[in-house]
């Protein structure tokens, strides 16, 4: 953990003893058991200040618990006193905690900017509804992150997926195309899962045990075996459907798309990069890094996919009118970055992969945000309806356009740094066609990025009887949350330390030795 204490003596957050001591197992109960409450307060103010609530405490322990790895390095919690590997462990380290901050500050930031949205989208007997799936949601992004026992991320990945297809299903209020997206999400993910489960019976097959930590003792010397072999591949299969990995993304835009616009903004941020975390946490740190068919996988299938989904869905934004399903598809290609950085099989790699998840939820949220002001605001869905918006809604149309720049990968932002680590990564490997790669699909990033800018401040604001526009307040309660995101893309260009520490820690901790 030397590389995260270089971020300096952080001193434990003030807290009583036992929230300390408890906060692995506060941080996932307390979120599961908030999901009901919000059912029985019915009214949907009423669920949106308690779910509010709830991810403020959320966040606040997870601010403990990092407080804690970085005078620990890692944090063991075993649940109800049963001593792993016989019961079920939260096991808490650097890789952990970049995916449980990523999700408690997005969970926060998406629940205070989506009253307004929701008011407005969703028919006010399923507001309460929504948040409850929300907190269940949030309660499954937290399980997977947190565990230490393979199964129970199956468990929670499928509590964050069966609340995921709720929540895409409630934008059949505005789109009734909602409830084909959240139908086809539920099909793949179903696969996927089934595909996910199998590898981890295969898992316990070949070790009897399903403690992550003695997973990988068990395998330890053991040479090639074909059950294993097979296990990892329907582990691979069945988390690439959950992150939405080219070619198993076509879940992926019409949930984005049809979403409501508080489910589309938190999915974009979190859902994809907490599959993506345990991809790498199964690949590095259950698996034994180095294996034979461990570079079969990385040089011959995960590195060509990635660059097909950097490039094709680069391409495949350009072509999309709806902004928001463009958006989506950029999702596709920038996961295909962090996939690049996992293939590559170095720290300098994995660091840079994980780096760019972070930079990736920041830009993308505040995208998905900014593009939910407009829609609230104007009706604004396609790229044409954009035009005036820099005169119209000058503050909403400075932090989308920070955040498009941070996407393309432009110095003084965020998305800058990651791409650049990757650049470098790969040059380091001699992976020149990968950083060519990169490059190529940041070059089409500016032309669909731009194409929104364009619209946005040179042309002039749609007219309505002759008359043009006349400029609206976006919700203060939309808008903070937003302007928060804008300023994170510019901060963690100049000062990465806190992302860029963590993922060098997870990286070298993962390929120093199995888990970290």
């Amino acid at each position: 953990m030397s590389a995260v204490l270089l971020l300096g003596e952080m001193p434990p957050l003030f807290s009583p003893a036992w929230i300390s001591a408890n906060a692995p197992a506060l941080l996932v109960v307390m979120s599961l058991l908030s999901g009901p409450v919000a059912v029985l307060l019915w009214r949907g103010r009423l669920a949106w200040a308690w779910a509010g609530l709830i991810s403020l405490l959320a966040f606040a322990l997870t601010l403990i618990l990092y407080g804690q790895v970085l005078h620990q390095g890692v944090v063991s919690y075993a649940m109800g006193d049963w001593a792993p590997p016989l019961g079920i462990v939260y096991r808490i380290d650097a890789l952990n905690m970049l995916a449980l901050l990523l999700v408690a500050g997005m969970g926060l930031l998406s629940v205070v900017y989506g009253l307004p949205a929701v008011l407005r989208e969703i028919e006010p007997k399923k507001q309460a509804l929504f948040f409850a799936a929300f907190l269940l949601n949030l309660t499954g992004l937290f399980g997977v992150s947190i565990t230490g026992d393979a199964f129970n991320v199956f468990v929670f990945l499928e509590i964050a997926s069966i609340s995921t297809y709720v929540l895409v299903a409630m934008g059949a209020g505005t789109d009734r195309r909602a409830l084909t997206a959240s139908f086809n999400y539920l099909v793949l993910g179903t696969i996927g899962a089934t595909f996910f489960v199998i590898g981890i019976g295969l898992i316990y097959m070949a070790t009897g045990t399903l403690n992550m930590a003695d997973i990988t003792a068990q395998l330890h010397g053991r040479g090639d075996d074909r059950v294993v072999r097979a296990a990892f591949a329907f582990i691979v299969i069945g988390l690439g459907l959950k992150m939405a990995m080219f070619p198993l993304h076509t879940w992926l835009p019409n949930a984005y798309t049809y979403s409501p616009s508080m489910a589309g903004t938190f999915l974009a941020s979190t859902g994809t990069k907490v599959a993506f975390y345990a991809l790498v946490r199964f690949i590095f740190g259950v698996f034994i890094p180095g294996s034979a068919f461990d570079s079969v996988i990385f040089d011959l299938v995960l590195a060509p996919m990635a660059i097909a989904g950097m490039i094709i869905c680069s391409v495949q934004a350009l072509f999309q009118n709806n902004i928001r399903k463009l958006l989506a598809y950029s999702s596709v290609a920038q996961l295909g970055y962090m996939l690049m950085g996992l293939s590559m099989g170095t720290a300098a790699g994995l660091s840079a992969g994980l780096l760019h998840m972070f930079n990736h939820a920041l830009m993308k949220g505040a995208l998905f945000m900014g593009a939910g002001i407009f829609a609230l605001s104007y009706g604004v869905r396609r790229i044409h309806d954009l035009r005036g918006m820099g005169q119209l809604m000058p503050l909403t149309a400075a932090a989308f356009s920070v955040a498009g720049l941070s996407l393309v990968g432009a110095p003084l932002f965020a998305g800058f740094v990651s791409k650049y680590y990757l650049v470098m990564a790969a040059l380091e490997r001699g992976w020149w066609w990968a950083a060519a790669a990169v490059i190529l699909s940041s070059v089409l990033a500016i032309f669909y990025v731009g194409r929104m800018l364009e619209a946005m401040y040179l042309r002039k604001p749609a007219e309505i009887d002759g008359a043009p526009l006349k400029p609206r307040p976006a919700p203060m309660l939309a808008l903070v949350p937003l302007l928060i995101l804008a300023a994170a893309n510019i901060y963690f260009f100049f000062d990465a330390s806190l992302p860029k520490g963590l993922a060098d820690a997870a990286a070298a901790a993962l390929l120093g030795g199995g888990a970290s």
